[in-house]
């Protein structure tokens, strides 16, 4: 895996730390982890996403599209699940899809996040939300599913907008991924920036 630096938690073996410490450490490497996808389609590394901005992204559309459109669902629970849904890619990277069987890259994931998790005293209740949007059963996960693309989406015409070109593939799986009305409205509407800049 691509990353801007080594895990910052090699500072600290060896040293005895406060739980909460060790888990931020830990959560570093995210800031430091490139979303190997935008890489693979030749963003340069000075303007790659790394994967803790693409969780930051993903919390905040929740928080604004679930205020906005969604009332009924359990906003606290859609911020916390957006915050730790990446948590996986902590020790086993950011698996680009079709590079191993989706239960490979889950149970490396899990193994991850049992690992950060068992060190904090609500990790319990960490791993629970974690497992519940892998599951996608619930509404609230499946919506995160769908925000989880939409984000990708919006960071693709992001960049395309900065003259990065060849992302059609981002825009084409959102496409396949969003069934909420809103926000495959949201979606048309990058779409139209895409022909506007043609």
């Amino acid at each position: 895996m691509e990353t801007k630096r080594p895990p910052a938690s090699r500072h600290l073996e060896g040293k005895a730390v406060m739980p909460v410490i060790g888990v931020f450490y830990e959560f570093s490497q995210l800031k430091a982890l490139y979303r190997q996808g935008w890489l693979h389609a030749g963003i340069s590394r000075e303007q790659c996403e790394t994967v803790a901005e693409h969780s930051l992204g993903v919390a905040l559309l929740a928080l604004f599209l679930a205020d906005a459109w969604f009332p009924d669902l359990d906003g606290s629970k859609l911020v916390k699940m957006a915050l730790l849904h990446d948590f996986g890619e902590i020790h086993a990277g950011d698996i680009v899809p079709g590079r191993m069987s989706l239960e490979a890259k889950h149970e490396l994931e899990r193994a991850s996040v049992e690992r950060v998790f068992s060190r904090l005293p609500n990790g319990p209740d960490y791993l629970a939300i974690w497992e519940e949007f892998e599951a996608g059963e619930t509404v609230e996960a499946r919506f995160l599913r769908e925000i989880d693309r939409l984000e990708m989406a919006l960071q693709a015409s992001v960049y395309e907008q900065e003259g990065w070109g060849g992302l059609s593939k981002f825009f084409d799986s959102a496409d396949h991924a969003l069934f909420t009305p809103e926000l495959r409205k949201i979606l048309e509407t990058l779409r139209t920036l895409r022909s506007a800049r043609n």
